[in-house]
Parts: structure tokens; C-alpha cells; sequence
């Protein structure tokens, strides 16, 4: 492993993990927020898809940016709105204020998510690029793994509000480390021909590029599945099975320790067997884990262990899928590298949000709607997976100069 290669993927890592540490962190506060502000369920996970919104539609600005003006001016950007928007969301003194402000801390948020996905297609391409990636989701694993402990810590400790304090002062150490540790990878040459219209035109270029829109909607759904457990799972295992904070924290780190473990294998498994194959196979074991989960939850089987267990061996498929997809997808998009990304999740945070609000609609107290949404997100990314890897490649034309 090259030290540049560690540095990157260590730098690229924490700025992509700031924004989700605002969401991992608050998970286990949930219910107490909603007893503090006088809220229902539906109005606190209002604040959850505000921010996955924002976050998905913000990208669609911030990837041509990255394109015109460089990697480093749009980070700067969205890093100091999200540290002001984090002071917003502390002292928030209702419900609809909080979603205000989480919304505003999205469209800051949006920026450490699809900059750092174009600064691996700058430096690498093919087996390196997942490697990097997936390197880079090892670092980010510190935000799944680490920051529902933390919130949970915290709400013991103190209130709900010091959550959003911590992460306004993650934002000023993030906008300190890209500007000590991280050079700017897109340099002023290549950004000549990028303007209001070259980004346009990339963006219907990717609309109508099928096997990038498969790649992109087959992570789209893998990661919408975690997006459904993440909305629901904190009202599921604390009021359903009656776990605390703490032992949420513990079961969710669960999950993502198999997810961020087996994301490492990529670049090996890459180099073996290529990309594409992995990445079939993968979507293949996850849905067929998913489904099994459904099964048994549907037919009475629903202990906390199974639905634990099981979720592990999903994740840990998973975290070979969502890697790869990333990669081959902007593969062939390297001219137009942050717009490509932002596309891709802004399709895939909006795909996020809607899975999660069918979810919603089906809530009743129990895992059963959470696992058929998930079970639901694995048979699609399955069958995109199906059409998408098992046709050959026919390449779009190039947009015109």
C-alpha cells in the first residue's frame, strides 16, 4: 500500500464521513428528540429526509462546480454552511425549525459526498480507483461504527442539542485539513471547457448513457436498503425490542463493521476476477439474504438475533457492491468526472428518499415494514444488476464542443 495512496484515501475519508456523522450521531436521540420538541415520529424523520434531500439535490450543484472552479472551492463552501447550519439545528426551538435547518446542513453536507468521489476518478481509475474507494469507505466507517456511540454518549450526558455543537466543530477541523493536507487534483487547464453548458451537456449525456444510469440505480438501491434501516431502526429496536441507546449504538455497529470490512476485498477481488463479475455475484449473495430475512420475519421468525445476523451477511455483500458500482460507473466519465458523481447521488439520495416514505407509510410498531422495504431494495438492485452486467457495453456519443 503506496503512502499516498493511505493519505488520500485518510484526508478523502474524514471530509466524506462529516456529513453522515450528523446523521449516525443522532440516531440513538431520535425518540428524545421528539419528546423534548413535543413532536411525533413522522415529524422528527422529517429532519432525516430533509437532509437526505438537500444532500441529493445539492450534489447536482456542486458536481459541475467541481468541474469549472476546482475540487477545494466547493468543499470550503459546503463545510462553512454546514457548520452554520449545525449552530441553527442546536438551538432549534421546534420541530419545524429543526427540519429547516437540517435541510440547509444537507445542501452543506452534499459537498464532502460527491467532490471526493471525483478526486478518485482525478488520481485512479479501474482496480486502483476501488481499491482507493474502497479504502476511503474504510476511513468513512468511522461515522457508522463510531458516532451512534458517541450520540448516545452524549444524550446520556447531556442534551440532543451538544450533538449538533460536536459536528459544527467537525466542520472547522474538516476545512483545516483540506486546507493543510489536500491539493487541488483538478488543475486550471483541464477546467477551460467547463461552464453552465458543458455541464448541461454532460448531464444529458449521462441521462442517456443506460449502462452508467444501471450502474448508478444498482448502488442507488443497495445503499436506499441501508437508508431504510437507518430511518426506521432506532424506533424498531429501542421501542419494539426494547434495546437502549447504548445497545442500539452496538447492534448498528454491527452492520456496518461487516459492510466497511468486506468493501476492502474489492480491489483484490477486483484484480481476480474483475470488477463486473464481483460485483454480480455480490448483488446476487445480498439479495438472496435480504429476501431469506423477509421470509423469515413474514412467518413469525423475527428475534432480534436473525434480524441482526442476517442483516450482517446482507451488509457485508453489500460492501462489495456499492464500491464497484461507483467506480465502473464513472469509469468512462473522467472529462466530466463531478458531474457524473453528482448525478449519481443525487439519483441515488432521491432514490433513498423515496424508498424510505413507502417505508413510512407501512410502519406499525415492528420490523416487518423496515425488512419487506429492504427485501424489496435487494430483488431490484438484482434485477438492474442482471440487465445491466449482462449485456455488452454500447458507448454513448460524446456531447458536441
Amino acid at each position: 500500500m503506496s503512502s499516498s495512496l493511505l493519505r488520500y484515501a485518510v484526508i478523502l475519508g474524514l471530509l466524506s464521513a462529516i456529513g453522515p456523522f450528523a446523521i449516525d450521531m443522532y440516531l440513538p436521540a431520535l425518540p428524545s428528540i421528539g419528546q423534548d420538541l413535543g413532536a411525533s415520529t413522522g415529524a422528527v424523520q422529517m429532519s432525516l429526509m430533509a437532509f437526505f434531500l438537500s444532500v441529493g439535490f445539492g450534489q447536482l450543484i456542486y458536481g459541475p462546480l467541481a468541474d469549472m472552479v476546482g475540487r477545494k472551492p466547493p468543499l470550503y463552501f459546503g463545510l462553512a454552511l454546514f457548520a452554520l447550519a449545525s449552530i441553527g439545528c442546536a438551538m432549534a426551538p421546534n420541530v419545524e425549525m429543526l427540519v429547516a435547518f437540517r435541510f440547509v446542513q444537507g445542501l452543506g453536507a452534499c459537498a464532502g459526498m460527491v467532490v471526493p468521489r471525483a478526486i478518485v476518478r482525478d488520481l485512479h481509475t479501474g482496480n486502483e480507483a476501488a481499491k482507493l474507494m474502497s479504502m476511503l469507505m474504510l476511513v468513512f466507517s468511522v461515522s457508522p461504527i463510531l458516532a451512534p456511540l458517541a450520540g448516545s454518549a452524549v444524550t446520556a450526558f447531556a442534551s440532543w442539542r451538544a450533538i449538533f455543537w460536536i459536528v459544527m466543530v467537525a466542520a472547522i477541523l474538516g476545512i483545516l485539513l483540506l486546507a493543510l493536507a489536500l491539493r487541488e487534483t483538478r488543475p486550471a487547464e483541464d477546467r477551460v471547457e467547463s461552464g453552465i453548458g458543458s455541464a448541461l451537456a454532460g448531464y444529458w449525456l449521462l441521462l442517456r448513457d443506460r449502462h452508467f444510469l444501471g450502474l448508478v440505480f444498482i448502488g442507488a438501491f443497495g445503499i436506499s436498503s441501508f437508508f431504510a434501516y437507518l430511518a426506521n431502526s432506532s424506533f424498531v429496536l429501542i421501542d419494539h425490542y426494547g434495546l437502549t441507546p447504548t445497545q442500539y449504538s452496538l447492534a448498528f455497529s454491527i452492520n456496518a463493521v461487516s459492510f466497511f470490512g468486506f468493501s476492502q476485498l474489492n480491489g483484490k477481488l477486483g484484480s481476480m476476477f474483475g470488477l463486473a463479475r464481483v460485483m454480480r455475484v455480490a448483488v446476487s449473495g445480498f439479495a438472496a439474504a435480504v429476501v431469506v430475512l423477509f421470509l423469515l420475519v413474514l412467518s413469525g421468525i423475527d428475534g432480534l438475533p436473525v434480524i441482526i445476523g442476517m442483516l450482517f451477511v446482507a451488509n457485508g455483500f453489500l460492501g462489495l457492491v456499492i464500491p464497484a458500482s461507483a467506480v465502473l460507473a464513472l469509469d468512462e466519465h473522467g472529462e466530466i468526472a463531478g458531474t457524473a458523481s453528482a448525478l449519481m447521488g443525487t439519483l441515488q439520495m432521491a432514490t433513498g428518499a423515496v424508498v424510505m416514505a413507502v417505508v413510512g407509510l407501512f410502519l406499525d410498531g415492528t420490523a416487518l415494514p423496515m425488512i419487506a422495504g429492504i427485501a424489496g431494495c435487494g430483488v431490484i438492485a438484482f434485477t438492474l444488476a442482471q440487465v445491466t452486467l449482462g449485456r455488452r457495453r454500447r458507448p454513448v456519443a460524446a456531447p458536441a464542443e
